[in-house]
């Protein structure tokens, strides 16, 4: 226990989380800016969907798809096991869609930006927009609604990662029926670097830009047998989902880690 308990002081006492921090005010109590991420594990799982359905998902709002492929644009789903972090102890699952403002033109689709910019998240303009955000706790849930204006709810996150073997649930609340569930085996893998966030939000109908600065060994791998099932259609996130054409589809890619450890830095608004 004593070891342990040195270990989380070397953690924190890190000069990657000696930061300048705020202090915001929310219905759970207050929260520290950036919101420090101290031990993770994570998963990253990349889709393909058609275009026209991320177009009509981002209707009515100031951004389009980026990081496209002929007629298809990057979608995301990402798994988080968040172990020890300034909130406490949560999971928690994000359903977001590569874009950038409307405009804004990006070279070869904006893929030069992001591969220019995994570590520099703050001199991206590419970014992802989130659809879904459900997490496992109310203060989680709280501080992202308030924030970012993040699409957060509460629930059960069922999350595994052992070895090479994946599963991740969001159970429709108050229920034991998935709205969706992620689960495989995952192929082979190569070390790559991590991917810090750039995140775009609405709060109170003004676009707010977060980043999320990332570190941690983290394995670029094959989907092997990964699949995503949709479950509970009556579900907003569901519905997103099945929007996308996602139900009983495979990622083009995974990335996934242990040893995930990130600041969510506070928004800005856009203007």
């Amino acid at each position: 226990m004593n070891t342990m308990m040195k270990s989380l002081r070397a953690t924190r006492d890190d000069p990657f989380f000696q930061v300048p921090r705020t202090r915001v005010d929310t219905a759970e109590g207050p929260v520290e800016l950036p919101i420090l991420y101290y031990d993770t594990s994570a998963l990253y799982a990349f889709f393909l969907p058609a275009r026209d359905r991320v177009e009509a998902l981002l209707s009515g709002t100031s951004l389009v798809p980026a990081l496209t492929v002929g007629n298809r644009a990057l979608a995301a789903l990402a798994c988080f096991e968040y172990r020890d972090t300034s909130v406490g102890v949560y999971n928690e699952v994000g359903l977001a869609v590569a874009v950038c403002r409307q405009g804004e033109q990006q070279r070869l689709h904006g893929w030069p930006d992001l591969l220019r910019t995994l570590r520099q998240p703050e001199e991206r303009h590419v970014a992802f927009h989130i659809l879904d955000l459900p997490v496992t706790t109310a203060a989680a849930n709280a501080a992202g609604r308030e924030i970012w204006g993040y699409p957060k709810f509460v629930t059960d996150i069922p999350f595994r990662l052992s070895g090479r073997d994946f599963s991740c649930a969001v159970m429709s609340p108050g229920t034991r029926i998935p709205v969706m569930e992620l689960a495989g085996r995952l192929g082979p893998s190569v070390p790559v670097a991590p991917l810090s966030l750039t995140l775009l939000s609405y709060r109170d109908h003004e676009l707010l830009r977060a980043n999320v600065n990332a570190r941690g060994a983290t394995r670029l791998a094959l989907p092997g047998s990964l699949r995503l099932s949709v479950g509970d259609a009556r579900h907003p996130m569901a519905r997103h989902l099945l929007a996308l054409g996602l139900d009983a589809t495979a990622p083009v890619a995974t990335m996934w880690t242990h040893a995930f450890q990130s600041r969510l830095n506070a928004g800005a608004v856009v203007e």
